[in-house]
């Protein structure tokens, strides 16, 4: 009865009149490209499948036989979304949808509607070739708002920034790419050292207007911003590095033979199961309990999705090659070059993270006294994700300065 009094005060909203007047609008230049089929299971209201071919959309009722990705959502949230009055990048991480499949197609429609007026911190979609390869990012905030770039790690996608996406859209113009080799943008037959890379970031700043800007990175992004700071400073204001990946100092012993391991090996078709990837995922985090299920689901078939393709599996393995080749001490060592860094930073450590241990804390305080230096007690790789709250907290404090 009670189920009942409540559909009567508040009716379903409409969603077949919501999905057909944004269908008829199109998408933009992010998906002019997409051949894909996108369900929406809108449970109690139906479901509904939206059919992208390269610029073309259509709507119908019912679901897709093998659908590249299926979004779960209920009525009014979803009509909320539609609506403008959230984004679906909120409505993920406050756990009211839930993505599965092709998560950065997900990303790339929700942000790629052209639905006229949306708030300016609500995510969008662009995509823009830099040095030949085709760069998918989605971008938060004031248009005129200093802007802020969010670089992910190793094997993950701008999807790894969602929590301080829109937070720090409040604030600022927010730009989180997926770097290539990595999610939806192009692989393309680089050799993915640090320093290629840091040329594609200085490029993708000039082209996306965001020259100067500071950084956040995670992990191999954290590595990304360091080098940035070093070969570019006039391009970067200030940076928040979480969890940066640095040179390594020891185990240095298996040099020559990954020197002899050339990155094509990746493009020999392998199979990552849902059980390994899942339990490798979790090994980043101290509490992997913190995060809901549905987050390492959406993760676990993103990076599977990505590491089916063999250009991307090479890249994989190329920035991977490259992390632990990485020269520590010289001219061109990564420890030597450090203290030359002159743009402001904030380190932000994980005291139980698995993959850079916090003995790396001390040798970047001795290099860098001037930076600052925050360690988390309780947080592994992704403090992120696994501190949303707090992580955000401080990069919006540092970041106004």
């Amino acid at each position: 009865m009670a189920q009942a009094v409540s559909e009567t005060r508040f009716p379903l909203p409409n969603i077949d009149a919501l999905l057909s007047a944004h269908v008829r609008q199109g998408v933009g230049a992010a998906l002019a490209e997409t051949r894909a089929s996108v369900v929406f299971e809108v449970a109690p209201a139906g479901t509904w499948t939206v059919v992208l071919d390269e610029g073309r959309i259509r709507l119908r009722r019912g679901g897709a036989r093998n659908p590249q990705t299926v979004v779960r959502v209920d009525p009014r949230t979803f009509a909320g979304i539609l609506e403008g009055a959230q984004s679906g990048v909120e409505a993920f991480l406050d756990g009211t949808l839930t993505v599965r499949g092709n998560l950065a197609l997900a990303l790339a429609i929700d942000g790629a509607f052209d639905v006229g007026h949306r708030p300016p911190e609500h995510p969008r979609a662009r995509v823009v070739d830099v040095l030949g390869a085709r760069t998918f990012y989605l971008e938060a905030g004031r248009a005129d708002a200093p802007p802020v770039l969010l670089l992910h790690g190793l094997g993950a996608t701008n999807a790894s920034m969602l929590p301080l996406l829109p937070a720090l859209a409040r604030d600022f113009r927010v730009i989180a790419p997926d770097t290539p080799g990595f999610g939806a943008s192009a692989a393309p037959r680089w050799r993915y050292s640090i320093e290629e890379l840091a040329a594609w970031l200085r490029e993708f700043q000039r082209q996306s207007g965001a020259d100067p800007a500071a950084l956040v990175g995670n992990s191999l992004g954290g590595r990304l911003a360091i080098e940035a700071g070093l070969s570019a400073p006039e391009s970067v204001t200030r940076m928040v590095l979480l969890c940066p990946s640095p040179a390594f100092r020891r185990m240095r012993q298996f040099t020559p033979a990954v020197r002899l391991l050339t990155p094509d090996l990746g493009r020999v078709p392998m199979f990552f199961s849902t059980p390994l990837v899942l339990r490798t995922l979790r090994l980043m985090f101290a509490e992997p309990r913190r995060l809901p299920h549905d987050w390492y689901a959406a993760a676990v078939d993103e990076f599977r999705r990505v590491m089916r393709g063999a250009a991307h599996r090479r890249a994989f393995f190329a920035a991977a090659r490259h992390i632990y080749l990485e020269e520590a001490y010289g001219e061109h060592g990564f420890w030597d070059r450090l203290p030359q860094l002159q743009t402001p930073a904030l380190f932000v450590w994980g005291r139980k993270d698995r993959l850079v241990p916090i003995g790396f804390e001390r040798h970047v305080a001795a290099a860098l006294p001037q930076a600052e230096s925050i360690v988390l007690d309780d947080c592994g790789h992704v403090p992120q994700y696994e501190l949303p709250d707090r992580t955000t907290e401080l990069a919006r404090l540092f970041l106004a300065g």
